[in-house]
Protein backbone atom coordinates (compact mmCIF):
# COMPACT_ATOMS: atom_id res chain seq x y z
CA UNK A 1 0.00 0.00 0.00
CA UNK A 2 1.47 3.45 -1.16
CA UNK A 3 0.69 6.48 1.23
CA UNK A 4 1.75 10.15 0.86
CA UNK A 5 1.77 13.72 0.70
CA UNK A 6 1.49 15.88 -1.98
CA UNK A 7 1.55 19.66 -2.38
CA UNK A 8 -0.69 21.61 -5.42
CA UNK A 9 1.15 24.48 -6.28
CA UNK A 10 0.56 27.22 -9.04
CA UNK A 11 -0.81 31.14 -10.18
CA UNK A 12 -3.66 32.29 -8.75
CA UNK A 13 -7.14 31.11 -10.84
CA UNK A 14 -5.54 28.05 -12.09
CA UNK A 15 -7.62 25.25 -10.88
CA UNK A 16 -5.66 23.91 -7.65
CA UNK A 17 -9.11 24.17 -5.69
CA UNK A 18 -11.51 22.60 -8.04
CA UNK A 19 -8.94 19.71 -8.86
CA UNK A 20 -8.84 18.91 -4.78
CA UNK A 21 -12.39 18.91 -4.74
CA UNK A 22 -12.55 17.07 -7.79
CA UNK A 23 -9.76 14.38 -6.53
CA UNK A 24 -11.08 14.29 -3.33
CA UNK A 25 -15.10 14.28 -3.94
CA UNK A 26 -16.33 16.89 -1.16
CA UNK A 27 -15.86 20.18 -0.39
CA UNK A 28 -12.14 20.62 0.79
CA UNK A 29 -11.35 23.93 -0.52
CA UNK A 30 -14.03 26.94 -1.41
CA UNK A 31 -13.79 28.57 -5.11
CA UNK A 32 -14.16 31.89 -6.84
CA UNK A 33 -13.47 33.44 -9.84
CA UNK A 34 -11.95 35.78 -7.97
CA UNK A 35 -7.45 35.04 -7.98
CA UNK A 36 -6.12 33.88 -4.38
CA UNK A 37 -9.28 32.55 -2.85
CA UNK A 38 -7.11 30.27 -1.39
CA UNK A 39 -5.72 31.90 2.13
CA UNK A 40 -4.09 28.67 3.81
CA UNK A 41 -2.34 25.24 3.63
CA UNK A 42 -5.21 23.05 3.07
CA UNK A 43 -5.40 19.11 3.53
CA UNK A 44 -7.30 17.15 1.24
CA UNK A 45 -7.36 13.35 1.07
CA UNK A 46 -7.90 10.69 -1.36
CA UNK A 47 -7.84 7.30 -0.41
CA UNK A 48 -8.79 4.06 -2.33
CA UNK A 49 -7.50 0.22 -2.75
CA UNK A 50 -4.16 1.71 -3.88
CA UNK A 51 -3.41 3.71 -0.59
CA UNK A 52 -3.93 7.75 0.16
CA UNK A 53 -2.74 10.74 -1.13
CA UNK A 54 -2.69 13.35 1.31
CA UNK A 55 -3.07 17.05 -0.88
CA UNK A 56 -2.05 20.44 0.65
CA UNK A 57 -4.01 22.91 -1.60
CA UNK A 58 -1.43 26.13 -1.33
CA UNK A 59 -2.56 29.68 -1.93
CA UNK A 60 -2.02 30.82 -5.66
CA UNK A 61 1.39 31.93 -6.08
CA UNK A 62 1.56 35.48 -6.96
CA UNK A 63 4.40 38.03 -7.34
CA UNK A 64 3.90 41.31 -5.18
CA UNK A 65 5.67 43.21 -2.29
CA UNK A 66 2.32 43.74 -0.20
CA UNK A 67 2.15 42.12 3.39
CA UNK A 68 -0.60 40.13 2.13
CA UNK A 69 0.80 39.13 -0.92
CA UNK A 70 4.18 37.90 0.97
CA UNK A 71 2.16 35.99 3.81
CA UNK A 72 0.46 33.87 0.80
CA UNK A 73 3.86 33.32 -1.04
CA UNK A 74 5.15 32.16 2.15
CA UNK A 75 2.21 29.89 2.88
CA UNK A 76 2.44 28.17 -0.67
CA UNK A 77 6.75 27.51 -0.32
CA UNK A 78 6.70 26.45 3.28
CA UNK A 79 4.17 23.67 2.19
CA UNK A 80 6.89 22.36 -0.30
CA UNK A 81 9.58 21.86 2.26
CA UNK A 82 8.08 18.22 4.01
CA UNK A 83 5.50 16.64 1.36
CA UNK A 84 6.72 13.79 -0.98
CA UNK A 85 6.10 15.01 -4.06
CA UNK A 86 5.16 18.27 -6.13
CA UNK A 87 1.95 18.48 -8.15
CA UNK A 88 2.24 21.73 -10.58
CA UNK A 89 -0.96 23.62 -11.88
CA UNK A 90 -0.72 25.10 -15.23
CA UNK A 91 -3.88 27.07 -16.47
CA UNK A 92 -3.53 26.78 -20.18
CA UNK A 93 -5.56 29.75 -20.92
CA UNK A 94 -2.94 32.11 -19.93
CA UNK A 95 0.58 31.75 -21.86
CA UNK A 96 3.35 31.07 -19.06
CA UNK A 97 5.08 34.01 -18.16
CA UNK A 98 6.93 35.61 -14.65
CA UNK A 99 4.99 33.94 -12.30
CA UNK A 100 5.68 30.75 -13.88
CA UNK A 101 9.21 30.98 -13.83
CA UNK A 102 9.16 32.02 -10.20
CA UNK A 103 7.51 28.95 -9.50
CA UNK A 104 9.64 26.75 -11.77
CA UNK A 105 12.34 27.79 -10.37
CA UNK A 106 11.23 27.60 -6.69
CA UNK A 107 10.04 23.88 -7.54
CA UNK A 108 13.21 22.85 -8.99
CA UNK A 109 15.32 23.98 -6.08
CA UNK A 110 13.39 21.37 -3.39
CA UNK A 111 14.24 18.53 -5.49
CA UNK A 112 11.17 17.14 -5.10
CA UNK A 113 9.61 14.71 -7.69
CA UNK A 114 7.25 16.95 -9.73
CA UNK A 115 4.49 16.24 -11.53
CA UNK A 116 2.59 19.02 -14.15
CA UNK A 117 -1.10 18.93 -15.16
CA UNK A 118 -1.84 21.06 -17.36
CA UNK A 119 -5.55 22.29 -16.61
CA UNK A 120 -8.78 23.95 -18.10
CA UNK A 121 -8.57 21.87 -21.44
CA UNK A 122 -12.39 22.33 -21.03
CA UNK A 123 -11.99 26.02 -21.94
CA UNK A 124 -8.96 25.93 -24.68
CA UNK A 125 -8.30 24.83 -28.25
CA UNK A 126 -5.32 22.49 -28.87
CA UNK A 127 -3.16 24.76 -30.03
CA UNK A 128 -3.08 27.01 -27.16
CA UNK A 129 -2.65 23.66 -24.93
CA UNK A 130 0.38 22.79 -27.02
CA UNK A 131 1.65 26.50 -26.76
CA UNK A 132 1.68 26.07 -22.86
CA UNK A 133 2.99 22.60 -22.40
CA UNK A 134 5.94 23.90 -24.85
CA UNK A 135 6.57 26.31 -23.14
CA UNK A 136 6.78 24.19 -19.61
CA UNK A 137 8.36 21.82 -21.08
CA UNK A 138 11.17 24.23 -21.63
CA UNK A 139 11.76 24.56 -18.41
CA UNK A 140 10.48 21.31 -16.91
CA UNK A 141 11.91 18.78 -20.04
CA UNK A 142 12.52 15.59 -17.45
CA UNK A 143 8.95 15.69 -15.62
CA UNK A 144 5.58 14.16 -16.94
CA UNK A 145 3.03 16.71 -17.92
CA UNK A 146 -0.73 15.46 -18.25
CA UNK A 147 -3.43 17.67 -19.62
CA UNK A 148 -6.42 17.93 -17.77
CA UNK A 149 -9.78 19.37 -17.00
CA UNK A 150 -10.39 19.60 -13.15
CA UNK A 151 -13.80 20.73 -13.69
CA UNK A 152 -14.97 18.01 -16.16
CA UNK A 153 -12.77 15.70 -14.01
CA UNK A 154 -10.91 14.92 -17.39
CA UNK A 155 -7.39 13.62 -17.32
CA UNK A 156 -6.97 13.02 -13.62
CA UNK A 157 -6.68 9.08 -13.78
CA UNK A 158 -3.71 9.55 -15.09
CA UNK A 159 -2.26 12.43 -12.94
CA UNK A 160 -3.37 10.11 -9.68
CA UNK A 161 -1.89 6.92 -11.38
CA UNK A 162 1.91 9.06 -11.80
CA UNK A 163 1.47 10.71 -8.01
CA UNK A 164 0.88 6.97 -6.30
CA UNK A 165 4.08 5.83 -8.13
CA UNK A 166 6.15 8.45 -6.38
CA UNK A 167 4.97 8.06 -2.81
CA UNK A 168 6.99 5.44 -0.75
CA UNK A 169 4.97 2.16 0.94
CA UNK A 170 3.30 3.02 3.97
CA UNK A 171 -0.33 2.79 5.93
CA UNK A 172 -3.09 4.93 5.68
CA UNK A 173 -2.64 8.54 7.97
CA UNK A 174 -6.15 9.05 7.85
CA UNK A 175 -9.30 6.86 7.87
CA UNK A 176 -10.77 5.73 4.49
CA UNK A 177 -13.76 7.93 4.71
CA UNK A 178 -11.84 11.25 5.73
CA UNK A 179 -11.23 14.03 2.81
CA UNK A 180 -10.06 16.61 5.24
CA UNK A 181 -8.45 17.52 8.32
CA UNK A 182 -9.57 21.01 8.26
CA UNK A 183 -11.06 22.15 11.60
CA UNK A 184 -14.65 22.96 12.04
CA UNK A 185 -14.62 26.58 12.79
CA UNK A 186 -12.12 26.83 9.91
CA UNK A 187 -14.19 25.13 7.38
CA UNK A 188 -17.65 27.26 8.14
CA UNK A 189 -15.70 30.46 8.21
CA UNK A 190 -14.30 29.51 4.68
CA UNK A 191 -18.07 28.21 3.40
CA UNK A 192 -19.53 31.80 4.55
CA UNK A 193 -16.40 33.32 2.98
CA UNK A 194 -17.19 31.87 -0.02
CA UNK A 195 -20.92 33.02 -0.12
CA UNK A 196 -19.83 36.39 1.15
CA UNK A 197 -17.11 36.96 -2.02
CA UNK A 198 -19.52 35.48 -4.66
CA UNK A 199 -21.69 38.10 -4.22
CA UNK A 200 -19.67 41.15 -4.90
CA UNK A 201 -16.86 42.25 -6.73
CA UNK A 202 -13.42 44.02 -7.58
CA UNK A 203 -11.53 44.48 -4.55
CA UNK A 204 -13.93 44.00 -1.89
CA UNK A 205 -13.06 39.66 -1.77
CA UNK A 206 -9.72 40.17 -0.34
CA UNK A 207 -10.83 42.99 2.11
CA UNK A 208 -12.86 40.02 3.69
CA UNK A 209 -12.14 37.57 6.17
CA UNK A 210 -14.69 35.42 8.34
CA UNK A 211 -14.64 34.69 11.98
CA UNK A 212 -16.49 32.00 13.76
CA UNK A 213 -16.85 33.40 17.29
CA UNK A 214 -19.33 30.74 18.60
CA UNK A 215 -20.39 27.17 17.82
CA UNK A 216 -22.50 25.99 20.50
CA UNK A 217 -24.47 22.54 20.70
CA UNK A 218 -27.92 21.60 22.45
CA UNK A 219 -28.36 17.79 23.13
CA UNK A 220 -31.45 18.34 24.20
CA UNK A 221 -32.65 21.02 21.49
CA UNK A 222 -30.70 18.46 18.97
CA UNK A 223 -29.33 22.05 17.68
CA UNK A 224 -26.25 23.92 16.77
CA UNK A 225 -25.68 27.48 16.70
CA UNK A 226 -23.05 29.60 14.88
CA UNK A 227 -22.14 32.69 15.14
CA UNK A 228 -20.01 34.31 13.05
CA UNK A 229 -18.71 37.62 11.66
CA UNK A 230 -17.79 39.02 8.12
CA UNK A 231 -14.82 40.83 8.60
CA UNK A 232 -13.96 44.02 5.78
CA UNK A 233 -11.87 47.12 5.74
CA UNK A 234 -14.19 49.98 5.45
CA UNK A 235 -17.67 51.03 5.94
CA UNK A 236 -18.70 51.57 2.38
CA UNK A 237 -17.67 48.20 1.98
CA UNK A 238 -19.92 46.84 5.11
CA UNK A 239 -22.73 48.51 3.35
CA UNK A 240 -22.47 46.95 0.29
CA UNK A 241 -22.01 43.47 1.67
CA UNK A 242 -25.16 43.87 4.43
CA UNK A 243 -27.08 45.62 1.21
CA UNK A 244 -30.56 47.11 0.99
CA UNK A 245 -32.59 46.58 4.04
CA UNK A 246 -30.24 43.43 4.38
CA UNK A 247 -30.58 41.85 1.55
CA UNK A 248 -27.02 41.30 0.97
CA UNK A 249 -26.08 39.61 4.18
CA UNK A 250 -29.61 37.73 3.92
CA UNK A 251 -28.36 35.87 0.75
CA UNK A 252 -25.25 35.18 2.07
CA UNK A 253 -26.70 33.90 5.17
CA UNK A 254 -29.15 31.33 3.38
CA UNK A 255 -26.06 30.39 0.90
CA UNK A 256 -23.84 29.45 3.67
CA UNK A 257 -26.63 27.77 5.57
CA UNK A 258 -27.36 25.12 2.63
CA UNK A 259 -23.69 23.85 2.85
CA UNK A 260 -23.43 24.08 6.47
CA UNK A 261 -26.29 21.78 6.69
CA UNK A 262 -24.28 19.26 5.21
CA UNK A 263 -21.96 19.04 8.24
CA UNK A 264 -25.24 18.87 10.83
CA UNK A 265 -27.35 16.79 8.36
CA UNK A 266 -29.34 15.43 11.95
CA UNK A 267 -29.27 18.88 13.98
CA UNK A 268 -31.47 21.98 13.53
CA UNK A 269 -28.96 24.60 12.53
CA UNK A 270 -28.84 28.43 13.60
CA UNK A 271 -26.63 31.00 11.74
CA UNK A 272 -25.76 34.42 13.51
CA UNK A 273 -24.18 36.41 10.86
CA UNK A 274 -22.78 40.26 11.03
CA UNK A 275 -20.52 42.36 9.56
CA UNK A 276 -17.90 44.80 11.11
CA UNK A 277 -14.70 46.75 10.17
CA UNK A 278 -11.08 45.73 10.52
CA UNK A 279 -9.46 49.12 9.35
CA UNK A 280 -6.24 47.78 7.00
CA UNK A 281 -6.22 44.53 8.32
CA UNK A 282 -4.06 43.12 5.51
CA UNK A 283 -0.96 45.34 6.65
CA UNK A 284 -1.81 44.04 10.49
CA UNK A 285 1.05 41.26 10.67
CA UNK A 286 0.06 39.78 13.93
CA UNK A 287 -4.05 39.58 12.63
CA UNK A 288 -2.69 37.91 9.35
CA UNK A 289 -0.22 35.66 11.29
CA UNK A 290 -3.74 34.53 13.16
CA UNK A 291 -5.53 34.27 9.57
CA UNK A 292 -3.15 32.92 7.53
CA UNK A 293 -1.46 30.39 9.93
Amino acid sequence: MKSGSIAIIGRPSSGKSTLVNTICEGKVSITASTPQTTRNAIKGIFTDQRGQLIFTDTPGYHIGEKAFNKRLQETAVTSLSDVDAILYVVDASRVPGAEEVAIIDIIRKTRKPIVVAINKKDLVSGNQIDTCKTIIASYLNDVPIFIISAKDDTGIDEVLIELFKIVPEGSLMYSEETFTDQPLEFRISEIIREKAISLVTEEIPHAIFVEVSDLEYSEIEQSVWIRAFINVERETQKGILIGKGGEGIKKIRQRAFKDIKKIFPSLQLHIDLRVKVQPKWRQNETLLGRILS
